[in-house]
């Protein structure tokens, strides 16, 4: 059946569809979310919430152009929603100190992206690479990881939080003229 297909049948609220996709991305999902959340009841309840989101932008038409399969849609969705979760709860994002982590940043794009990507989020691939060392931190913990820029300023030891945002607004513009340049 292809994603149009299923978008239609989530768009008429048929309950075999919404059933089967809960089955079939339900441990994907869980394996991806235990990078950011290490409790359990808290990724489940946040791939139920997502579900049922699904299917409510099924219903509202918000799926019609959607320029990604249905998978990564709905992990990104899952990924939202436990980040705002877990700042709620004021839970650390990461429970391994940042110093620590090696970042592999084309195992994130990955993982975010098992189905073959887009012209545009390969482009947007190729100038991520490009970028330097502190370029690919900033904007992976806010887009990636979900951090906050005060966060962002206590993991990376940056003076204050308005020094962030000049970081993260310079290596925005620069990614974005190096996706310009693969066009």
């Amino acid at each position: 059946m292809s994603e149009q297909q299923l978008i239609q049948l989530l768009k008429e609220a048929d309950k075999d569809v919404l059933r089967r996709l809960y089955l079939e991305y339900r441990s994907a999902f869980i394996s991806f979310a235990q990078k950011f959340c290490s409790n359990a009841n808290d990724i489940v309840d946040t791939y139920q919430d997502a579900i049922i989101l699904l299917q409510e932008k099924a219903i509202q038409g918000d799926l019609d152009d959607l320029r990604c399969t249905l998978k990564t849609y709905l992990f990104g969705i899952g990924k939202y929603i436990l980040f705002n979760k877990m700042r709620k709860q004021k839970k650390i994002v990461s429970p391994m100190k940042l110093e620590q982590e090696t970042y592999d940043y084309n195992d994130m794009a990955l993982d975010f992206l098992e189905d073959q990507p887009n012209e545009l989020q390969q482009k947007l691939q190729r100038a991520f690479a490009t970028l330097g060392k502190k370029c690919k931190e900033v904007l992976s913990l806010f887009y990636y990881r979900g951090y906050t820029i005060e966060e962002i300023c206590d993991s990376l030891h940056y003076e204050n939080k308005n020094v962030v945002k000049s970081q993260k607004s310079r290596c925005l513009k620069q990614l974005k003229e190096k996706v310009k340049t693969y066009s």
